[in-house]
């Protein structure tokens, strides 16, 4: 269960310095860029996506590694998952959309739970940064702010 809660604890910091990250250029490099204010919104919503995507690719691998050490616990009770369920599963899981057609077993079910929340604050801070950066670039009846 330790290591259970370690990699939480790890997949937390590395995910979320990530999105960090990427929210950070974004901020700083979209005033510079040379492209259309419109545009910059669409590189807004690009960039959160491939964010996402590798949050989500993260913690697929973290699935993998825990569920192929002995004792932490499976996903839908084969002892060894294959990297596409684990990542179908982080998917699932990181959206909170939750079909349960796998199910973690285990210590395992921990990690489940703590990508969940990040999930959920981590495209909230996506939705927050796309509304923020829609006031700072839309140009209104066609003016430039």
């Amino acid at each position: 269960m330790v290591i259970v809660a370690l990699s939480c604890f790890l997949l937390v910091v590395f995910a979320t310095v990530l999105h960090y990250e990427v929210l950070r250029m974004l901020s700083f490099g979209l005033p510079r860029l040379g492209v259309a204010t419109r545009a910059k919104l669409l590189i807004v919503i690009f960039a959160a996506f491939i964010a996402h995507a590798l949050e989500i690719l993260l913690y697929g691998a973290g699935y993998f590694v825990l569920s192929h050490t002995p004792g932490l616990g499976a996903l839908s009770s084969t002892p060894h998952s294959v990297f596409s369920l684990c990542l179908y599963f982080s998917a699932e899981t990181y959206t909170s959309l939750g079909f349960g057609d796998v199910v973690p077993t285990g210590p395992l079910r921990v990690l489940a739970g703590t990508e969940t929340l990040n999930g959920l604050l981590l495209i909230g801070w996506s939705a927050s940064f796309t509304y923020l950066s829609m006031e700072r670039f839309w140009n209104r009846e066609g003016h430039r702010r």
